[in-house]
């Protein structure tokens, strides 16, 4: 019993003593870009970060989010507006982060923003409703994330993108588990080309959090959108019935 208990507790110090190798130190002058930083994980991640010392580079899709992240975060943080559905932005993004980090590359990218996705079947849905979602949550961040690669391979940084786990079930029409999907698809790729260059790429599954609100007001208003606009052929052969369960 008691050999087992040493041999407990010698584990528990080797694992400590791994772990501890594996932290990040000297945090100064290491930048991090995050997208999505308005609300939830993303501004929650940003706040963290910067307490901890990291020099945060905050991307929001408004200047009131990006406004209120920085009333309550250090001067060190650092804002720039962004529309990942517009390659202009992407790029002006690109060039506030280059300035910021002047010369020194980026130490890490946390890909976070998500686009709108209408929830319905997917014979109610046009090709823009496809295109609201993937053109941010997919077709942007791979867009930011490529421009991003030289300073990233510079500061032999490290790519992080986070995915809901529930766009990995496709229990409903749209491009919100298509984008997820994709998300994956690229990240495994990058992952195994950019080890060449001492980059890492990793993946967070996450569930939700408390920060996040289901409206279930505006699933239903949205929903009553999409079928007053179906064409009489594609409502009949749902039929009333349908829509109100």
């Amino acid at each position: 019993l008691h050999i087992a208990v040493l041999a407990s507790i010698l584990s528990l110090v080797i694992y400590w003593l791994i772990r501890d190798r594996y932290r990040v130190r000297n945090l100064n002058g290491k930048y991090v870009f995050i997208t999505g930083c308005d609300t939830g994980l993303g501004n929650s991640l940003a706040k963290w970060l910067d307490k901890k010392g990291f020099c945060v580079i905050a991307a929001c899709a408004t200047e009131k989010g990006g406004q209120e992240l920085q009333s309550c975060s250090s001067l060190s943080l650092k804002t720039v507006n962004l529309n990942l559905a517009d390659s202009n932005s992407i790029a002006r993004a690109v060039m506030f982060v280059t300035e910021q980090t002047a010369g020194n590359g980026l130490f890490g990218l946390v890909n976070n923003a998500e686009g709108t996705a209408p929830v319905a079947p997917t014979d109610w849905l046009r090709i823009e409703d496809f295109h609201s979602v993937l053109d941010v949550s997919l077709l942007g961040l791979i867009e930011i994330t490529l421009k991003l690669l030289p300073l990233l391979k510079k500061a032999e940084g490290r790519v992080i993108n986070l995915i809901h786990a529930k766009g990995l079930m496709a229990f409903v029409g749209g491009g919100y588990s298509l984008s997820k999907w994709g998300m994956e698809a690229f990240s495994d790729t990058l992952r195994i080309e950019m080890r060449h260059f001492g980059v890492k790429v990793s993946i967070v599954e996450h569930g939700f959090f408390k920060a996040e609100v289901v409206n279930s007001d505006i699933m239903e208003k949205n929903l009553f959108r999409l079928w007053n606009r179906l064409t009489s052929q594609i409502r009949d052969s749902y039929g009333e019935k349908y829509f109100v369960e």
